[in-house]
């Protein structure tokens, strides 16, 4: 098999948030949605929860698209983010390095492969920012619940946009939530125009955080580091943590979230490095070693 009948890919996970990091820069990579969801399928395919494509750059040092396993397109994801500064610090050999998503231009700094940062952008917090169907004041907390109108489940959720919307709502203790069965009629709700990813977040101590999340397009994850950027965030905006730096505990482990006096949200974690192979490019099956 020549090497041009091939398309690299590297498996890699964030806190357990697992990605099929496919490179395109060799050549154009074109990945339709119902491909990735056979990369993704964890029976027939690959497995992950997110496909991600790298293609070259304009100004940084890679592009990075990032398909769910639904199939669908999402702007950003912090995990992956991760995965990705740590391959290419490890070409390069040098420490930071600049990746452009669909929300934006990220920078990222590796110190190691289990210490890695990554500047996240300004949160966004106006209605039509994130966005809402309708508009809202006060963002830290919306008109939305589920269950019983005099003893929801839920309700109150604050909503940022950190590359993707999300609605963090805040319980006594994430474990008792069935995340499952509300998440995805919360990501669909009709407040919600292009969907939104679906936090339960606890609070530990004044800088530290429990949340468990359902991610649009994706489900349950083991970890979403845009999750934690955004849970963190609305924590410090409401006053239920102090301001500066947040661990924010999830089921894959933790991230240390950072919001700087510049209004720049910092995310500091692990990656992971499980395998290496290749895609055939007559229909994206795994090419046999």
């Amino acid at each position: 098999m020549t090497p041009q009948s091939t398309i690299p890919f590297v498996k890699m996970n964030g806190l357990g948030n697992d990605f099929v990091v496919v490179d395109g820069r060799g050549g154009p990579v074109r990945i339709e949605a119902e491909e990735a969801v056979h990369l993704a399928n964890r029976e027939n395919g690959i497995g992950c929860d997110q496909v991600i494509v790298l293609e070259p750059a304009k100004t940084g040092d890679v592009r990075m698209r990032i398909l769910n396993a639904d199939g669908s397109e999402v702007g950003a994801c912090g995990n992956a983010t991760r995965c990705v500064a740590y391959l290419l610090a490890s070409e390069t050999g040098r420490p930071r390095v600049a990746i452009e998503t669909p929300s934006g231009a990220l920078t990222a700094t590796v110190q190691s492969i289990d210490r890695i940062t990554v500047d996240m952008g300004e949160p966004r917090f106006a209605w039509d920012q994130i966005p809402l169907a309708e508009p809202f004041h006060d963002t830290r907390a919306i008109e939305l619940q589920v269950g019983p109108i005099d003893q929801p489940v839920l309700h109150s959720p604050s909503v940022v946009n950190v590359g993707n919307p999300h609605a963090v709502f805040w319980v006594e203790d994430v474990d008792k939530i069935d995340l499952g069965r509300v998440g995805p009629l919360l990501e669909n709700h009709p407040i919600f125009p292009e969907r939104a990813n679906i936090s339960v977040a606890q609070i530990l101590t004044p800088t530290s955080i429990r949340i468990r999340t359902w991610e649009r397009g994706a489900g349950l994850t083991k970890a979403c580091g845009t999750a934690a950027c955004a849970s963190a965030v609305a924590a410090m905006r409401k006053k239920l943590t102090e301001r500066g730096t947040v661990a924010v505990i999830l089921p894959g482990g933790t991230l240390d979230i950072t919001w700087t006096p510049e209004n720049r949200i910092l995310m500091t974690g692990p990656a992971e490095l499980e395998f290496r192979g290749a895609l055939r490019r007559d229909g994206l099956t795994r090419a046999e070693a």
